[in-house]
């Protein structure tokens, strides 16, 4: 067993998240170290070559109120790769496709009755542009919807698209996490169009730039280096042995699952092992279609019948165009599972076929030959399943252990998992270490509000 030198801080786990963090102490002069268990950087922003070009395992966009990103892509001068375009969304219901853009499509959307059009448009604002998260943790959100958007309304959209998202825990989320949701679309919007954005070049633009600044100032990256084990001592982390390595710091962030950190510090702390253990996630999937023509004008279709084993249709050549691919039309189909679920289990072949097989239900005239090639990718910890009263079990960023510090996607609630909240919780982790690597007097995240 060897040693490596004492650096400031020790940042376990490669995602966006941790890169982040170390990217903006060692802009403050910090020497830092990054330990990342899998062979390269990005976690869920990590990409693979298609058409030309690349693209993210699990799609990926910003909002045009993402300040933090912001932030972070004009300090990396990658500022001007980045663009934001309109977009169009859809829903399919009762075996039809629907347009789901504007209020003219709301009032042709036949499975909400009128009545409930009105109560489905008053409780959205509501909910995004009023509503308080705090005074909703303890209300579900299908509860809430049945009683004030309306039965018609919680049918045909709400409780399908919390249960593909969910799936046996849909009947236990909070209103507080469908305010951090609604609040991410609606700021979105202008005049009823959504902007979306995205960097020219796919996400690899930012995780370059990134690890291209890290390394030029002597951050140390270590991939292919598990933790194994927290050496304690006096109640303090002393070292982290890692890729058959002991690796010793002032202070620890760990932004990895806390299912995974539990293991590490249950055998020495045990109600705080227990508290991690608490916290579950669910998996998602994504079966990524290179289509010689497109399946819609659509790009993001929520599938709200029943009977289909993806909740998501994303059209990527309806945002970027096909010229970035080579002539190639992309499309996502996702899916989010519970690891109780069969498909947890199925290897990606079958889910491959099994998707593929029910798009012919929403595309009659859909052909296997439309497809040049199919790329599958699954996590197992793709987002936190946020329950009634979430916010209790969600750990403190400053732990009991001195010099240890958490930031995962826990302290992402009450909002929605995104690349700029991801940001937004490694500037927070870092203040609580007297970091303060970036100033502002405003935010538009609800992340980081709970443990900081």
């Amino acid at each position: 067993m060897s040693e490596l030198n004492r650096v400031d801080l020790v940042v376990v786990g490669g995602g966006i998240t941790g890169l982040s963090a170390a990217y903006l102490a060692a802009r403050k002069g910090l020497k830092v170290r990054v330990i990342e268990a899998g062979d390269s950087f990005g976690g869920l922003l990590s990409t693979f070559p298609i058409g030309g070009n690349r693209l993210e395992f699990y799609y990926h966009h910003f909002f045009t109120h993402d300040l933090e990103l912001h932030f972070l892509i004009k300090d990396l001068g990658i500022d001007h790769r980045l663009f934001y375009k309109k977009t169009s969304m859809g829903v399919f219901k009762n075996g039809k496709i629907y347009s789901f853009n504007s209020p003219v499509d709301l009032l042709r959307f036949t499975p909400i009755r009128f009545i409930d059009k009105i109560r489905f448009v008053l409780t959205s604002v509501f909910l995004g542009k009023f509503a308080d998260w705090r005074n909703f943790e303890h209300v579900s959100c299908s509860a809430w919807f049945e009683k004030w958007a309306g039965k018609s309304t919680t049918d045909a959209l709400w409780t399908p698209l919390l249960n593909i998202k969910f799936g046996p825990f849909a009947q236990k989320v909070p209103l507080a996490w469908m305010i951090g949701r609604l609040r991410q679309r609606m700021n979105s919007r202008k005049n009823g169009d959504e902007k979306l954005g995205y960097l020219e070049g796919s996400l690899q633009v930012l995780l370059d730039a990134l690890l291209e600044k890290l390394k030029a100032m002597d951050v140390e990256l270590v991939n292919n280096s598990a933790a194994e084990k927290i050496n304690f001592t006096q109640g303090k982390i002393e070292s982290l042995y890692a890729g058959g390595k002991d690796h010793r710091a002032e202070n620890f962030l760990f932004t990895i699952p806390g299912i995974y950190l539990s293991d590490l510090v249950k055998s020495d702390f045990p109600e705080f092992g227990r508290q991690l253990s608490e916290i579950k996630y669910f998996g998602a999937i994504c079966v990524i279609l290179e289509l010689n023509r497109p399946l819609s004008n659509i790009y993001w279709l929520n599938v709200a019948d029943h009977d289909f084993d993806f909740g998501g249709i994303i059209e990527h050549t309806n945002f970027i165009d096909k010229s970035n691919y080579n002539g190639s039309h992309i499309a996502y189909l996702s899916r989010y599972f519970a690891m109780e679920e069969k498909i947890a289990k199925m290897d990606k072949e079958e889910i491959k076929t099994m998707m593929i097989s029910q798009l012919g239900k929403i595309y009659p005239g859909f052909s296997k030959d439309w497809i040049k090639q199919v790329h599958v990718f699954r996590t197992n910890t793709a987002a936190t399943v946020c329950d009634l009263q979430f916010s209790e079990k969600v750990p403190r960023c400053k732990t009991e252990i001195p010099n240890m510090y958490l930031a995962n996607m826990a302290h992402v609630y009450p909002d929605e998992r995104s690349t700029n909240n991801s940001i937004k919780i490694a500037m927070e982790a870092l203040k609580m270490m007297n970091i303060d690597s970036y100033r502002t007097e405003k935010t538009n995240s609800l992340s980081a509000q709970i443990g900081f």
